[in-house]
């Protein structure tokens, strides 16, 4: 452990430790797979050895869902610190494209398009439509980027998202 610090407020007091991970030996995160994300942020001589480490430790998880999930999790922390391209090399993509984080990710940005297209189609659209489409995946929001080209106005919107519930 770093050092101990304290946060004070009028209502609280927490005691908290920082941990710095680039000091911490990656034996202990890799026995863990809740760990397993940080450990691609531990100490390490060998960057190539320690991803090859994780990666290996992702692919002994039995469920797959959690797998897909851990895997997401330590590609998203693995590219803080080391090349895109070295992370893919030892982590499957498709595993890390399955993993909740990482379908989260693919939708937030599929709305940010669609959310401008419809913008410059439409103008402002009542904000109950555009919750709706907010809560469209990102399969449906794919859909509705190709639908939207052959809407002429807002109500052909309302009618496509009917269609979808």
């Amino acid at each position: 452990m770093a050092f101990t610090e304290e946060y004070r407020d009028n209502t609280t007091i927490h005691q908290y430790q920082v941990v710095r991970l680039w000091e911490q030996d990656s034996t202990l995160f890799l026995v863990n797979p809740a760990l397993l994300p940080l450990a691609s942020l531990t100490r390490t001589d060998s960057p190539q050895t320690l991803l090859a480490q994780v990666a290996e430790q992702v692919a002994t998880i039995p469920d797959r869902k959690e797998r897909q999930n851990i895997a997401g999790c330590v590609e998203i922390l693995a590219g803080l610190r080391f090349d895109k391209d070295l992370v893919r090399r030892f982590l499957r993509e498709d595993i890390m494209k399955e993993s909740v984080i990482y379908q989260d990710i693919v939708q937030k940005e599929a709305f940010k398009l669609i959310s401008r297209l419809l913008k410059r189609r439409f103008g402002d659209i009542d904000g109950s439509l555009v919750e709706q489409v907010r809560n469209l995946s990102a399969e449906q929001l794919e859909d509705l980027g190709e639908e939207l080209l052959d809407f002429s106005e807002v109500a052909d919107l309302a009618v496509w998202l009917e269609q979808q519930k």
